[in-house]
This record gives structure tokens, C-alpha cells and sequence, in this order.
């Protein structure tokens, strides 16, 4: 069976989106004749790890009434996932805040760590290589 979703599962689709991220889903919908592609934003509460049936959960507030979507990872419709921005959560699935509103659903933004710059004075180790 894991043979066969190896082989089905493009290798091309990874997501670069955890828990608690603010994401924005290109979702192509066909009307007609004819093609588009819709935006969906919102946070996402779960992630169903479940081989080729992959799935995310994304909520989002619209006129005041909370809208939660079910994507497949690897479904062909998705167009493009953006991160809009990184949360800091610490569960593994947010259902909590559907019963949430306003500041109290507010998700902190996860910093990234900067890297520390070296001090002018000291010697970098290519340079004391470079003198012996």
C-alpha cells in the first residue's frame, strides 16, 4: 500500500507551514468554460497526516462568522500556499479558538532567531590561517 502512494504522491508538493501559521490558499475553481483562482487566508488549526490524504484545516473570520476549509495537500486545484506570517502555538491542533473571538483568537507572531555578528577586533579563523 505505501508502495503505491509513493509512486501516486508528486514529489514536488511540501508545505513550509506548521500549526498556528497565517496562510494564503491559491484554490482554482472552474465555472463553465472558464478558470479562476480564489484566495482563501486564514489560520491554520490542523494538519491530518495521513499519507496521500494529506490534509490542512484553515479558519478564517467573514462577517463575523468563523468559515473553516478542509485542503488536500496534494490535490491539483491548489494553485500556490504563501505563509503570511508565522504563529507561536504550542498544541498540536487549534480547535479552541472556534469557541474564541476577537483579541482573545489572536495567535502571537513566532520570531525568527537573528545570527550573531562578529566583533571587528577579532581575528576570523580564515585570516589566522592565512598569517601562518
Amino acid at each position: 500500500m505505501q508502495a503505491i502512494e509513493k509512486d501516486i504522491m508528486p514529489l514536488e508538493r511540501t508545505i513550509e507551514f506548521e500549526i498556528g501559521d497565517t496562510i494564503r490558499v491559491h484554490y482554482r475553481i472552474i465555472e463553465g468554460n472558464r478558470e479562476r483562482v480564489q484566495v482563501y487566508e486564514g489560520i491554520v488549526i490542523a494538519i491530518d497526516n495521513k499519507g496521500i490524504s494529506k490534509t490542512f484545516t484553515v479558519r478564517k473570520i467573514s462577517f463575523d462568522v468563523g468559515v473553516e476549509r478542509i485542503f488536500p495537500v496534494f490535490s491539483p486545484k491548489i494553485a500556490k500556499i504563501e505563509v503570511v506570517r508565522k504563529g507561536k502555538v504550542r498544541r498540536a491542533k487549534l480547535y479552541f479558538l472556534r469557541d474564541l473571538k476577537g483579541k482573545a483568537a489572536k495567535i502571537k507572531e513566532r520570531r525568527m532567531k537573528s545570527v550573531k555578528k562578529e566583533k571587528k577586533g577579532a581575528a576570523a579563523p580564515s585570516d589566522v590561517q592565512a598569517a601562518e
